[in-house]
């Protein structure tokens, strides 16, 4: 009996999964033409069309049409694409808890800090524009709070861990979502957003300065603080 369509896309995904498992392709590699990987898998050649779409959104694969060295499949492994892609998607559809996000932002910035700090030299360029932009005069708390949010994926960034970086990426939509949300809930947001600044500040100056349990620490109790503050969260993890 004939493989079913919704099935037959889902074959070629194995193939390509065994075939990079097995070190038959890597970063740089051409895929077989559509013809011959569906002769290949008995499937047919929409089946491969379809399954190179899903190759492409998950940042595995980059296509084009026509002939020469820069036509057809080729693999290129962009994990930040790929998997923020999906992570977004995720929580647009509300696929994961609030407290759920909250608990793995503390797993990975925790990660995040301790990386930072361990390092002689952390590039944290990119962190100090977003620090100067989150002290301008007049800032909304939509605007301050989407600056809060590139802050924590630049800190990500900075760490080298691209695996965090893409993971932190993909949050960063519920990550904003939820702190925005929160802010109405916060009283007086001048004095908040004066905190957060502060906060902010003592994080960065625990990096440069080399302490990794310090920074870890302002890390765990800025994320757990503004939750708190803005009732988002039950049963976060206290900052002991």
């Amino acid at each position: 009996m004939p493989e079913q369509p919704a099935r037959a896309w889902r074959l070629v995904l194995e193939h390509v999964e065994r075939e990079l498992l097995d070190g038959r392709l890597g970063p740089g590699d051409r895929f077989a033409s559509e013809r011959d990987l569906a002769t290949e898998l008995g499937v047919g050649r929409s089946s491969v069309r379809e399954a190179l779409r899903v190759l492409e959104v998950m940042g595995l694969i980059r296509t084009a049409t026509g002939s020469g060295p820069q036509s057809g499949a080729i693999v290129i492994a962009t994990p930040t694409g790929g998997m923020s892609t999906l992570l977004r998607l995720q929580v647009a559809a509300q696929g994961f808890p609030l407290d759920d996000v909250v608990r793995t932002r503390l797993l990975l910035e925790d990660a995040v800090a301790a990386d930072l700090a361990s390092q002689s030299r952390p590039r944290l360029d990119e962190v100090g524009r977003v620090l100067d932009a989150m002290d301008e005069p007049g800032l909304a708390p939509a605007e301050f709070l989407a600056l809060d949010a590139q802050l924590h994926l630049a800190l990500a960034e900075a760490s080298g861990n691209s695996v965090v970086a893409a993971m932190m990426a993909g949050l960063r939509t519920a990550i904003e979502s939820y702190v925005q949300q929160g802010a109405a809930a916060i009283s007086d947001w001048d004095a908040m957003a004066n905190r957060l600044r502060s906060e902010h500040r003592a994080i960065v100056a625990a990096i440069d300065e080399g302490n990794a349990e310090g920074s870890r620490s302002l890390v765990r109790a800025h994320i757990t603080g503004y939750y708190s503050a803005a009732g988002l969260t039950r049963g976060i993890p206290s900052t002991d």
